[in-house]
């Protein structure tokens, strides 16, 4: 039987604790009670115990995100052992357990990146330095065979909100909650939403198809970026406090 109750769609949390408790508490005071997450929970310069420690409070369907398994490698650069040493093994034993890919339910799936790539953008062509819409060909070879089947694609990784629908599939990108803007080298581009606050989306089966609606949520995002500065991470302060990059 399919769950038509609207589902909560978090993304790209990157240890921002504050950020996520706004988003659960924003969540559930609008009588959301079904949540997923699509993957880079704890990796980065603020508070992943603490994230945790609200994840631990609100158990989810997840995914695991490039950056989550970064933090599996058995060689971690000096910042993923720092994440590592601050979540403890209960943490690394969860992430362990995730899949890079879920059926949420027969028409639904969940993803980081593309299915194939948690490192890929499903939704955002990047070639010109700035986020431009995909090609829906392309969209649909990276889709296949993992979505066969499926009316609602969710995938995170470009901290991007966006929508597109290809071949009567639905593709949702909640932006991310924790972590509104950054740059990469990998083609050179940039991603930034314009604004401080944590995102997120709400999804809702109607006769039509998917309803899809996009949520920012106020924090304070000033002790976030002044985690980030602390410990060293200029660069996340700015993004933090201004979405821009």
């Amino acid at each position: 039987m399919i769950d038509t109750t609207p589902l909560a769609v978090l993304a790209d949390i990157h240890g921002n604790a504050a950020a996520l408790k706004a988003v659960l508490a924003h969540a559930r005071a609008h009588g959301l009670i079904r949540f997923v997450n699509l993957g880079d929970t704890f990796y980065g310069p603020l508070d992943p115990a603490g994230t945790w420690a609200e994840l631990e409070k609100t158990p989810m369907p997840a995914v695991l995100g490039n950056q989550d398994r970064i933090l599996l490698e058995d060689a971690p650069s000096p910042a993923s052992a720092a994440v590592r040493e601050a979540l403890g093994p209960a943490a690394l034993d969860w992430l362990r357990t995730l899949p890079k890919t879920l059926r949420l339910e027969p028409d639904i799936l969940l993803c980081h990146g593309t299915p194939g790539n948690d490192a890929a953008y499903l939704l955002e062509d990047v070639s010109t330095g700035l986020p431009a819409p995909r090609d829906p060909d392309a969209i649909l070879a990276d889709l296949q065979p993992w979505a066969e089947g499926c009316s609602l694609v969710l995938a995170g990784h470009s901290h991007h909100a966006g929508l597109a629908r290809v071949n009567g599939v639905t593709l949702v990108n909640p932006g991310s909650v924790g972590l509104p803007a950054y740059e990469d080298d990998d083609p050179p581009h940039v991603m930034a939403c314009g604004s401080p606050r944590a995102a997120y989306a709400v999804l809702s089966r109607t006769d039509e198809g998917w309803d899809a609606r996009f949520v920012e949520v106020d924090y304070d995002w000033r002790s976030a970026a002044g985690l980030a500065r602390l410990n060293g991470r200029e660069d996340w302060a700015r993004w933090l406090s201004t979405g821009l990059p």
